[in-house]
Formats: structure tokens, C-alpha cells, sequence
């Protein structure tokens, strides 16, 4: 058959490499609204909810008796549920509205109320609402620092140019999960090294994350995920409780900590029950308030080509960013899987939380090129760095992030090379070389560094765990080794553990270890003229993208 030239150009865009498939509601692939969700409903009955969105408390499963005993506000129940869905999406977007006011009418309805009222906002009214309902005022960013070799010289080296750049919080994981002692302390050198104050976690096996949690090697914890029915909960041997009582376990040792769900996770597990994604996340951040977690990573996270495929599943995740927001949650809003062949296709998924602002915009964003990412590509990594930025100064934009010039990359990489060496040589674990410093210190990713000794680092990272070494002793190695300024950043760190104040919802730390947080930086945006502006010294820093002309250089 002859072919249109025009369709056959279109049809190699790499847009159409990607997966698409029409709404199935039976399995689960339904975005925002499925013929099988149910009404709103609540019941009430000497103080405790008898009926929850149609369902009879004897018929509750332990995702609805859960979000009944803990997640819902009780004494505002019945007042917000008589309240219409479009009014209470209509307060979300009208700026004479606040913010307090919003969240305490939210705090009583129920997940279907929930949906009724994502499903009358628009994708523009939706960012509307992320800027005003946002816990912090000013928006923020996380990376993720990893590498194909776990390379610790390298993880240490991208986290000290990851924290120059802006990024508040910084996470790793390994391809070898017995790397992971390694790769946590040389992480949390590391991002000192870029700039104090970053926050730190390893995402491992639960037991070990916890582990190296409570030695002061990870500052906090995001990987404690839930889910929307009840089988899919069980698959991972969990629950509910069991989220609650290892939330408490981190916050009770002073570690800050945020769930992690995201739609589509129940349709890849095979059962959805025919709920839309909407609905089901609606259920797991439900049970992340009730569980007591101060915030949430979600947005369909590594589970984004299921909503990805189906009509306005990019609309549905910035819908479930928005429900975190409105249940009083930090929001995560991660953006840190790739999901789209297309570059602007990707861009546009990312621009719904990057104009807005959200606490965490990326979850995620690779800071190493993503054949180096270990949680399977971001959607934006280092090799975007430029283009982000200018995305910044274009629009005025406060993204997380900062220009930098080539010689603080370099200057601050090579420290935190040195710093690792030095303190890897103090606590007689594996050896680094003054080769291996030199080639992750001007390396773009591990395809320019040597190979480590692998038996070594393992024997190394076992050595770790059984000698009980802790944050502390890290501190000593750095003093020590003549790096008394990591080492008083590392005990600054150390410290928090103790005050607890960054364990506020949606805290991070400023450079003189301040605690900016919803609790004492709320979000104050109520239209023209308030809230959050990039201006003075922010803009000017923005501003300072490299390849500028300068006329007078012509």
C-alpha cells in the first residue's frame, strides 16, 4: 500500500514508541473516574464511623477500618461530607479562601468525597491548587545519587555536586544490596561536602534501611510503601499497623520519614477490584495520615507507565499530588522515573509540579546520567542540568536548583573524593586510590571511572555492620583526617537526630542547619502579591546560567 510520506515521519516519532491502551475499568485502567467507585457516604455512631463511602463496618477490609479509626476527622465529618464536591473544589482555587481553611473542611470527608472533588478540577486549576495548599512555602528538590558499579568514590563525588546545585535531599540505592553500609556513609559525606544541611537516605531491604537509620548513617527514610486494596497490601506482607508501628520505629530515633505509593501500582499486582488509580491512591494517603507519616512520595512513581497509558493519567497524578497536599502531607511529587520516549512529552509531565512548586518536585532527579541510575532512569538526569535551569530563568521559576561553574564541580568532587579515601583509610575498610579520586573528580558518569576492588567493598560493607560503626565514628575519621568542616556538618546532622525538629512536616535544612518547614515556613500564598516569589537573591542566582553573551565581549 502506498504510504503518506507525513504519517510514515510521524509515525517513527518517538512518541508513538511509547504505550497506550483505551480505558479498561474491569482491570484497573481508568485514570480519574471508574463506573465501579463508590458514592460518598459516612455514618457516624457514638463516635465511631459505622458506614465509610457504602460500606458497612462489618464489611470493612483493614485499609477502611484503618482510614476510619485514624484518618478521618471525626467531629467534622458529618459538616464537610453535606458540603458539595464542586464547592469544595471551587474553595481549592479561589485565593480568598486559605489554605487552613481548605485542609480543615478536607479533613473530614471521605476518599470518594475526595475523588468527586479532583474530578471537577482541570489541569490548570489543579496547579493552581498545588501553589496555594503546598505545606512549605518555598518549593524544594531531591536527587537521586547512584551508579551501575556502586562505586562509593563516585556516589560521594555526584552528592557533593548534587547539594551544590540546590538539591535538599539526596538518595541512593545499589545494584548489590550488601553495598549498601558503603554507599550510605558515602552519601551522607558526600552531599556535607556540596553543602550543609542536605538530607540523606539509602533505600534498602527494610530491616537494613532501618539499620543504618539508627547508626546515623541516613538521615531519613522515604521507601515505606502502602497500597490501595487490601490483597495487594497482603502480597507485600503488610499492613496498615505494621506501616504505623515502623514509622514510629524511624521517628522514635529521631529519623524523618515519608511513605511512598503512587497509582497503578494495584493494576500491575493484578488487583484493582475495578477502582480507578484515583481512588485506590485517594485510600493509600488516607492511611498515610492515619499512620501518622508527615509526608508522601507519590505520583504514580515507578509505576508511571500504567497512568501513562491510559486517557488523563497525567492528569490523575498531578490530581494524587494534590490529595497529599490537601491531607496536610509533605508531597514528594516524584517526576523520577522516566515513562515517555518523547522529550516533550516527559517535559510537559514534569512542568504540572515544576510551575506550582511542590515540596520535593523530583523524588528524584538522576544527578548522574540515567545508564547510571539504579532505580531504572529519571525522568529528567544529569545531562538536563542546563536545560532545567534555563527553564528556571525563563518562566522565573524556582525549581530547586542553580547554575554552577565547572570549577566549583570539579573542586567540590575531588574533596569529597579525598573525604571518603581519608575516612575509608581511617576505619580500615576497603582502599581507594589517589587514581580512583582522580577520575570520579572529572568523571560524568561510572563509564569514566576505574573499577573497584568488588570482594573488598563487600568484605568492607559486612565489616560495617559488624563492628557497629556509626555516624559518629564517621565524624571522628573526618576530624581525624584533617576534614574538621565535614565533620562538624556530619555531627550537625547527627544533632538533628536529637532535637527532632526536622522531623516537621515537609523540613528540610538550610545551610546553617535551619529547619524550614510547614510548621514554621508555612505556605502563605493567597493569590497576587503573597505567598512564595522568586525575586533578589534567588533570581539573581538563577539568572546565572552559563553561555550568556555579554555584548560587550563582541
Amino acid at each position: 500500500m502506498k504510504r503518506s510520506k507525513r504519517i510514515e515521519t510521524l509515525d517513527r516519532r518517538p512518541v508513538n514508541l511509547d504505550g497506550y491502551i483505551n480505558e479498561w475499568p474491569e482491570m484497573g485502567f481508568v485514570a480519574m473516574s471508574s463506573p465501579y467507585d463508590p458514592k460518598p457516604s459516612i455514618q457516624i455512631e457514638n463516635g465511631k464511623i459505622v458506614e465509610l463511602d457504602g460500606k458497612k463496618r462489618e464489611d470493612f477490609d483493614f485499609i477502611d477500618q484503618f482510614i476510619a479509626d485514624y484518618a478521618i476527622n471525626i467531629e467534622r465529618a458529618e459538616r464537610s461530607m453535606t458540603v458539595p464536591s464542586l464547592d469544595i473544589a471551587r474553595m481549592i482555587v479561589d485565593i480568598h479562601v486559605s489554605r487552613k481553611e481548605i485542609l480543615e473542611v478536607i479533613s473530614g470527608i471521605t476518599p470518594a468525597k475526595m475523588v468527586e472533588v479532583m474530578n471537577h478540577l482541570n489541569v490548570v486549576e489543579l496547579m493552581m491548587g498545588m501553589q496555594k495548599i503546598r505545606a512549605r512555602k518555598t518549593p524544594g528538590n531531591q536527587a537521586h545519587i547512584t551508579n551501575l558499579k556502586d562505586d562509593p568514590v563516585q556516589i560521594a563525588a555526584d552528592a557533593a555536586e548534587g547539594a551544590l546545585r540546590g538539591f535538599a535531599e539526596e538518595e541512593t540505592t545499589m545494584g548489590v544490596a550488601r553495598y549498601a553500609p558503603l554507599s550510605a556513609m558515602a552519601l551522607l559525606i558526600g552531599s556535607q561536602v556540596g553543602r550543609p544541611g542536605v538530607l540523606t537516605q539509602c533505600s534498602a531491604e527494610e530491616a537494613t534501611e532501618l539499620e543504618l537509620g539508627i547508626r546515623g548513617l541516613t538521615t531519613y527514610a522515604e521507601t515505606l510503601s502502602v497500597y490501595g486494596t487490601e490483597k495487594v497490601f497482603i502480597d507485600g506482607d503488610d499492613t496498615p499497623y505494621s506501616k504505623a508501628f515502623l514509622n514510629s520505629a524511624y521517628a522514635s530515633r529521631g529519623l524523618k520519614v515519608r511513605f511512598t505509593s503512587g497509582s497503578g501500582s494495584e493494576v500491575l499486582m493484578g488487583n484493582s477490584e475495578k477502582k480507578s488509580m484515583l481512588y485506590l491512591e485517594c485510600r493509600c494517603l488516607y492511611a498515610t495520615k492515619g499512620a501518622g507519616s508527615q509526608g508522601i512520595q507519590n505520583g504514580s512513581v515507578s509505576c508511571i507507565g500504567v497512568p501513562g497509558a491510559v486517557p488523563g493519567g497525567i492528569r490523575e497524578v498531578m490530581s494524587e499530588n494534590l490529595v497529599a497536599a490537601l491531607l496536610g502531607l509533605e508531597c514528594a511529587s516524584s517526576n523520577d522515573q522516566s515513562f515517555s520516549n518523547s522529550d516533550m512529552r516527559r517535559t510537559a509531565r514534569t512542568m504540572l509540579q515544576f510551575l506550582p512548586g511542590t515540596d520535593f518536585i523530583f523524588s528524584g532527579y538522576a544527578a548522574e546520567p540515567n545508564y547510571d541510575n539504579m532505580f531504572a532512569g529519571s525522568n529528567f538526569d544529569a545531562e538536563d542540568f542546563d536545560d532545567y535551569n534555563v527553564l528556571q530563568r525563563d518562566m522565573q521559576v524556582d525549581g530547586g536548583l542553580k547554575p554552577v561553574t565547572e570549577e566549583e564541580v570539579i573542586r567540590v568532587r575531588m574533596k569529597a573524593g579525598k573525604a571518603v579515601q581519608a575516612v575509608f583509610g581511617q576505619l580500615g575498610l576497603s582502599p581507594i586510590s589517589d587514581e580512583q579520586v582522580e577520575a570520579v573528580a572529572y568523571a560524568h558518569g561510572s563509564k569514566d571511572t576505574l573499577p573497584r576492588d568488588v570482594t573488598a567493598d563487600l568484605m568492607a560493607a559486612e565489616d560495617v555492620l559488624k563492628r557497629g560503626i556509626t555516624g559518629v565514628d564517621v565524624v571522628k575519621a573526618l576530624a581525624e583526617s584533617g576534614y574538621q568542616d565535614i565533620a562538624e556538618s556530619v555531627l550537625n546532622m547527627l544533632k538533628q537526630r536529637v532535637v527532632g525538629d526536622y522531623m516537621q512536616t515537609a523540613a528540610i535544612l538550610d545551610k546553617d542547619f535551619h529547619v524550614l518547614s510547614g510548621v514554621n515556613t508555612p505556605n502563605d500564598y493567597m493569590g497576587p502579591g503573597t505567598g512564595y516569589r522568586v525575586e533578589g537573591e534567588r533570581w539573581e542566582e538563577i539568572k546565572k546560567i552559563p553561555h550568556i553573551i555579554n555584548p560587550q565581549d563582541i
